[in-house]
């Protein structure tokens, strides 16, 4: 593989305009190339002085400047100087001292190579000095959990008579205090070194093993105090004193005590389920805090390559010396030499193993680098072979309805009416995987960080290739079971007890797949499916996150596969098999729940969005719960005039999804998709695209505004002679899930870009301990 593309496919997605300009460095060198075989002058560029000019001028602030000594390089084409910001740090600039006359571009190349590598260099140094103050933060969580594990697990400990209980592995430090592993001991300003203090496990000596809560690994090795130190000694359990725990109310329990209490702030319980949460809580800080450190020593080594390759095709390509010069440069600086990155990688995963796997560096190696997962053929191959056979058992599914004319009959055009709300559940969630599939293919290939945005467990999301097999399996069950049930449907005298439990064997495999607890058929996926629709119920007492609202947008696309799970319930308990469709109807029971299902995916999203309207104080989510009571309105209107024919019901039918749509629509392009800006660089688009075709996006706006409306059909009732009872609600239905398929990928295209633009590439976790420092000193005053 060419590096250029390695390069691309290895790039962080959302710190892709961080990255070497490889492309366009390489695009230069084309065109020198170009230019010495045609020999035509090329462009002028700006001389270095110029350069100069404008990094001064860039901030209005003095700059010294200070010119790398390169006398130990002989025969080399270009001098390197360094430029000091009194703010920024250094700049580099580098000077070309071969022959000006046709070098032209060989200066572009060097002033483009100077802006691509100072933009490296200081973001890469932005992102070492946040994870550094990252570190301080860490430092003093990792304090409050030791100190609170000493509580917890002994809490008759006694500072200065029991201080001989705990053991301390001591590493450059004093045994007068309680350090966390990720305690800094030494800085310098160029080279960070990260030392450990302490890193203290704990006891409660005489005690029982808790299985529900296992202990910490301890060293039993008794420490040995000094006597001269004793009276200096301080409390090491003092620091409890100062901090409370932070509520997130991502629990019903914890939301409604927050309702009451009023407060994000609870104050130490000393349980060991509260040392438990926050364990967990500080266990997953831990994995983000490593993947970014991992992914920052890899964004060093890729700019580094790339830079060390387009150096090489300069030299190959001019037969003019560069590289060492610029490299040696390159070695000097922040991005060459920094060692915070690789040490701090050590020191937490020795802080990791030790303190949440205990001291198990397998499990803990396991934990924080997940293996990423492999395409495996087969998958391939068992897509292909169940669409393979859903195809075949459509087809004889189709002649065999021709053949015995189910469609010239009455009695067959009653069947079909019977069985099909049975049977268009599984079409709807078919169709919406299929699509969903899609999507994820083409999240892939436009560098769209899906997984991130979903939060899903690296190694656990599923490829556009499982879902298709999964929606095929399906597909292939459905044809399955619809077949069958024609047949026996002919031979009625045959099957007469047992025709009916067709439809109802396929329900409960469906919901025994679903909620199998057994690890097979993707089982991390379908219990993160289970909790997010869960979450979704209870809307207003957990926190909201973008896979719950994005799962309730689904579900409004599915109104007419939830009202099927109606008629299920009616179909096999109120009605006989051969009068089903028109006694359901008939149930004012059934018209009841008619209207509340086809509300209840609203209703999820208009609390959700109440929930984030009062915890991010944000008021377009008003407006958005205000759009969505609408869409309720609208949708119990368009139902009664359903049941209900009258004019009345049909004007107030027509002009609440008349202003349902235009609001719905309006959102959809603006605020979902992001697009139709006035000062955009790309008319009515936006500043950043993914696609290069801007058509697409036009074209996707027409749909998504013909879509919306097409469901004013069901309320215009237009006669269309070949379609026929649920045969119109359920293409309609169709066309509804097709729209959210599109909906679903310009929402995530905008989404991913918006983290681009914040260069926000990790899951942002609170942290469980907040401090509150009281200074004794100014109270006294």
């Amino acid at each position: 593989m060419k590096f250029g593309k390695e390069f691309k496919r290895e790039m962080v997605p959302e710190w892709i305009e961080a990255y070497v300009d490889y492309n366009g460095l390489k695009q230069i060198l084309q065109d020198i190339r170009r230019s010495k075989e045609s020999k035509q002058p090329p462009t002028p560029a700006r001389s270095l002085d110029q350069r100069l000019a404008l990094y001064r001028n860039f901030s209005g602030l003095n700059l010294q400047s200070s010119t790398q000594n390169t006398g130990d390089i002989e025969d080399q084409v270009i001098a390197v100087n360094t430029v000091q910001h009194e703010n920024s740090g250094k700049f580099y600039i580098t000077k070309f001292l071969g022959s000006p006359e046709g070098a032209e571009n060989e200066i572009s190349f060097f002033n483009k190579l100077d802006h691509e590598f100072n933009k490296v260099n200081t973001f890469y140094k932005d992102k070492v000095d946040e994870v550094m103050r990252e570190v301080t933060l860490l430092n003093k969580q990792m304090d409050a959990l030791i100190a609170l594990r000493i509580k917890v697990m002994d809490p008759g400990f006694d500072a200065f008579g029991s201080l001989q209980r705990l053991s301390f592995d001591i590493n450059n430090s004093t045994p007068s205090r309680i350090t966390s592993p990720l305690r800094m001991t030494t800085v310098d300003t160029d080279h960070m070194t990260v030392g450990t203090s302490f890193d203290p496990s704990y006891s409660r000596q005489g005690s029982s093993t808790n299985a529900s809560h296992p202990k910490v690994p301890i060293n039993r090795n008794t420490l040995r105090e000094k006597r001269d130190i004793d009276s200096h000694k301080s409390d090491p359990l003092e620091i409890l004193d100062h901090i409370k725990i932070v509520n997130t109310f991502e629990s019903p329990m914890s939301t409604i005590r927050g309702v009451l209490r009023e407060s994000k702030e609870n104050d130490l319980s000393y349980k060991k389920e509260e040392l438990k949460k926050v364990e967990q809580r500080l266990k997953i800080i831990f994995f983000e805090f490593y993947q970014k450190l991992r992914l920052l020593k890899h964004f060093s080594y890729m700019n580094l390559s790339a830079l060390a390759k387009i150096l090489k095709k300069y030299e190959k390509i001019t037969s003019r010396k560069a590289a060492r010069s610029y490299m040696k440069m390159v070695d000097k600086s922040y991005l060459g030499s920094s060692e915070e990155v690789t040490s701090l990688l050590d020191r937490v995963e020795t802080t990791f193993i030790k303190h949440f796997s205990h001291s198990n560096r397998r499990k803990g190696m396991k934990i924080l680098r997940p293996k990423h997962k492999i395409e495996k053929h087969r998958i391939t191959f068992l897509s292909g072979f169940l669409s393979g056979c859903s195809i075949a058992l459509l087809v004889a599914f189709i002649l065999l309805r021709d053949d015995r004319k189910l469609m010239d009959k009455e009695e067959g055009t009653s069947y079909l009416d019977k069985i099909v709300p049975l049977y268009s559940f599984y079409a709807y969630i078919v169709l919406h995987m299929l699509l969903y599939a899609a999507n994820i293919y083409f999240w892939r290939r436009y560098k769209i960080n899906y997984a991130f945005i979903f939060g899903f467990k690296q190694g656990t999301e599923l490829s556009y290739r499982e879902v298709f097999l999964l929606s095929n399996g399906l597909a292939m069950l459905v044809f399955a079971a619809l077949l069958m049930h024609l047949h026996m449907n002919s031979r009625a005298e045959e099957y007469v007890t047992r025709i009916e439990y067709v439809p109802l064997g396929l329900m409960t495999v469906l919901l025994f797949i679903t909620f199998c607890p057994f690890n097979i058929i993707y089982r991390s996926s379908r219990l993160f499916l289970i909790r997010c629709i869960f979450r979704c119920i209870c809307a207003p007492l957990y926190k909201v996150t973008l896979p719950d609202f994005f799962l309730a947008d689904q579900l409004t696309s599915q109104v007419e596969a939830i009202r099927s799970l109606e008629y299920y319930i009616c179909y096999y308990t109120w009605v006989k098999s051969s009068h089903g469709h028109n006694t359901c109807q008939s149930h004012n029971v059934y018209n009841i729940f008619y209207f509340i299902l086809a509300v209840i995916p609203y209703w999820f999203r208009f609390f959700q969005c109440i929930r984030r309207l009062f915890e991010e104080k944000d008021q377009s989510q008003a407006y958005n719960a205000l759009r969505y009571f609408l869409t309720i309105l609208a949708v119990v209107i368009k139902t009664a005039y359903s049941l209900r024919k009258s004019l009345a019901w049909e004007v107030l039918a027509i002009l609440s999804s008349l202003v349902t749509t235009l609001f719905n629509t309006y959102w959809d392009i603006v605020v979902d998709w992001g697009l139709l800006r006035r000062k955009s660089k790309n008319k009515f688009l936006r500043d950043k695209l993914v696609l290069r075709h801007k058509s697409v996006y036009f074209i996707a706006m027409v749909l998504d505004v013909l879509l919306r409306f097409a469901w004013l059909q069901l309320v215009l009732k237009f006669n269309v002679p070949s379609l026929q009872g649920s045969t119109v609600s359920s293409i309609f239905a169709c066309l509804e899930v097709l729209r959210r398929g599109m909906w679903n990928f310009f929402r995530l295209e905008n989404e991913h870009l918006n983290n681009v633009g914040k260069y926000r590439a990790f899951k942002s976790v609170p942290l469980p301990f907040v401090y509150h420092e009281e200074d004794d000193e100014d109270k006294e005053e």
